[in-house]
């Protein structure tokens, strides 16, 4: 691509395109990718960078697989979409049939969404419904915990933290809903957190619908991961008040965290389970919701008799096709011991980082490394400190960090590292 192109290019982009919590008066610099492959994007001006953050946490397989290549290929030959009411096919069918397979056991129905948000959306729904349908229709409020953060759209912005979160300008709009303390660090006795967890629970239980939670780590909230054991006193609460569990396993879901979902390394199956962002290895926008048989009867059991929702795109069967091959894909190799090695690598990697006088905590779980600093990021300088050592990160509040893909090798998680430390002092 010519350089007044790419010039152009940008230049039109700053004045009219909007990107993810940006400016549109004063944008923060974007650049140009003109291909991306394995681990690496090629830039506009030739250069090739690692993405540390495998296309936000989605590019488990990393970019051009072959495989997800060849089934968006074999899709398209025979249908790319049909609406989804009233019609089925293949590809969606198959798809449910190994999600639920994967899924803790109980989790047996599938609502295929559009996205993470919306799967969420549609999760909330399914409380609300499911305790109309149980005769206690005045239980509309839902109980969650400091730190979270499930989505963008209205209902998601209910249940993110309400006042450190990216959503508190939005108080007044949004439903308000109940917040018990953030659960402890790992490794933290979480005597105490619990007492709070279960006081707070008890307080509100005549109003309250569900629990939603993001199963042992928190993700743009602030990277926090938490002790499993908060997970199995979640299910005792909401067993004890009737309370319908929901993890967001959007970011968690299909290894990020070393098990298969994060409900696994806690031995808790929740009542109602989200997943997307690697669902199809970063290739299409998709996501599930899968629910117990006793929530799909008692949400029947409301006034409408139907779950109410459906998306235009509902069940694309590119999407399902493409992330059955990516399914496929990662339950064919030893995902588990993939990625314990980037846990290792990684904590090996960001070590040094705890020297640094800017550092308050440097945390791994799984394949994912934080950084946290003492003040807010400059995302420009930090970024440009990271792609000048070949890396390309997206900081964001006082957290320089990694989702990288599952395909990195030691020496690509090495590059991370030390890019990530890099931009620590540029920051």
């Amino acid at each position: 691509m010519a350089e007044a192109s790419t010039a152009e290019l940008l230049a039109w982009d700053r004045e009219h395109l909007w990107h993810p919590y940006t400016s549109m008066t004063d944008p923060t610099p974007v650049r140009l990718v003109t291909g991306a492959d394995g681990v690496h994007l090629t830039m506009a001006d030739g250069s090739r960078v690692v993405d540390a953050m495998a296309s936000w946490w989605s590019a488990i397989h990393g970019y051009n697989h072959p495989l997800l290549n060849r089934a968006a290929t074999e899709q398209l030959e025979s249908m790319a979409h049909v609406m989804f009411g009233g019609l089925t096919h293949e590809p969606a069918i198959r798809l449910a049939q190994r999600l639920v397979d994967l899924a803790p056991d109980g989790l047996e129905h599938v609502f295929l969404a559009d996205s993470g948000s919306v799967s969420v959306e549609v999760a909330l729904k399914m409380v609300l419904q499911f305790q109309r349908g149980s005769g206690r229709p005045q239980r509309t409020r839902m109980l969650t915990v400091l730190g979270g953060y499930h989505g963008d759209t209205c209902g998601c912005m209910g249940v993110c933290d309400p006042d450190g979160g990216m959503h508190s300008m939005f108080r007044g709009f949004v439903p308000e809903h109940v917040f018990a303390p953030r659960p402890p660090a790992v490794g933290a006795d979480i005597g105490e957190w619990s007492a709070s967890f279960r006081e707070v629970a008890a307080a509100h239980a005549d109003e309250l619908g569900g629990i939603i939670v993001e199963p042992l780590i928190q993700g743009a909230g602030g990277m926090w991961p938490y002790p499993a054991e908060c997970l199995r006193v979640m299910r005792e609460v909401a067993d004890e008040h009737d309370l319908v569990l929901v993890f967001d396993e959007i970011a968690t879901g299909f290894g990020r965290t070393g098990s298969m979902f994060a409900a696994d390394a806690a031995g808790v199956t929740p009542d109602i389970m989200c997943v997307g962002k690697a669902l199809t290895g970063g290739y299409l926008t998709l996501a599930a919701v899968l629910c117990t048989s006793a929530v799909a009867r008692g949400l029947s059991r409301s006034e409408s008799g139907v779950l109410m929702h459906g998306p235009t795109y509902m069940g694309n069967a590119l999407a399902c096709a493409v992330a059955l091959a990516s399914l496929d894909l990662l339950t064919s190799s030893d995902w588990a011991a993939n990625v314990q090695r980037l846990s290792t690598r990684l904590t090996d990697g960001l070590a040094p980082a705890r020297d640094l006088p800017s550092v308050v905590d440097v945390r791994i779980l799984g394949a994912v490394g934080v950084i946290q600093v003492d003040r807010p990021v400059d995302v420009v300088a930090a970024t440009d400190a990271a792609m000048a050592a070949g890396v390309w990160i997206r900081p964001f509040r006082d957290l320089i960090y990694t989702m990288p893909p599952y395909i990195s090798t030691d020496d690509e998680i090495d590059t991370i590292c030390a890019a990530l430390r890099a931009a620590v002092v540029a920051r």
